[in-house]
């Protein structure tokens, strides 16, 4: 399951905000529907990939046993919004390996908690619902995540915004798409700056 590339060069958290990476991807690469379960919450690296039968998240702690410190956890969970895929205990399991964040098309719980922790997550939805944990569930397989396909060490972008997903092959190219329209929203900013009122 291992995703990082040697090659590969995965911007910071906070280097470049979801909704640049989607400017910069012609509106394509947003994930429908995901938004972080708590303010701040900012996530960027390689994608590491779970797919679920929908409310199940065997699959999730199988995924612990071969994810590397960096990765963020993505899990196609079949947009399903019953049952939690993670919560608390997960999210400090995520924090001792170096889980960079988790991110689900399906729901998570222990919202308030999940803060505390400080792992970054983003989900469809949050219920107090627990999870089966009876499978089945595939590793490192292309997934989907809010109408987006993912598949292992693809750039996966998050904040208060939602998040972007970019193909890692076109890592390189998005990034200085990116920072032309960041250098064109600083010289809009200033000339909103030196706009004056009409009397």
């Amino acid at each position: 399951m291992s995703t990082l590339s040697e090659t590969a060069e995965y911007p910071p958290p906070g280097a470049y905000a979801a909704a640049t990476i989607g400017d910069a991807m012609e509106r394509f690469g947003i994930a429908r529907g995901i938004s972080p379960l708590w303010a701040g919450a900012v996530v960027s690296g390689p994608a590491a990939t779970v797919l679920t039968r929908p409310g199940d998240n065997k699959g999730v702690h199988a995924a612990f046993e071969v994810i590397r410190a960096g990765e963020i956890l993505v899990v196609d969970g079949g947009s399903d919004d019953t049952r939690a895929l993670i919560g608390e205990l997960v999210a400090e399991k995520a924090k001792a390996l170096g889980v960079a964040g988790i991110v689900l098309d399906g729901a998570a719980r222990d919202a308030v908690e999940l803060r505390e922790v400080g792992v970054p997550v983003f989900a469809r939805s949050v219920t107090p619902a627990g999870p089966w944990k009876t499978g089945p569930y595939r590793l490192g397989e292309t997934v989907a995540l809010g109408g987006v396909p993912v598949a292992p060490g693809d750039w996966v972008v998050g904040d208060a915004d939602g998040v972007a997903v970019v193909p890692r092959e076109r890592i390189a190219e998005v990034t200085a798409a990116a920072d032309e329209l960041v250098r064109g929203e600083a010289e809009r900013r200033a000339a909103n700056r030196a706009l004056t009122p009409r009397g």
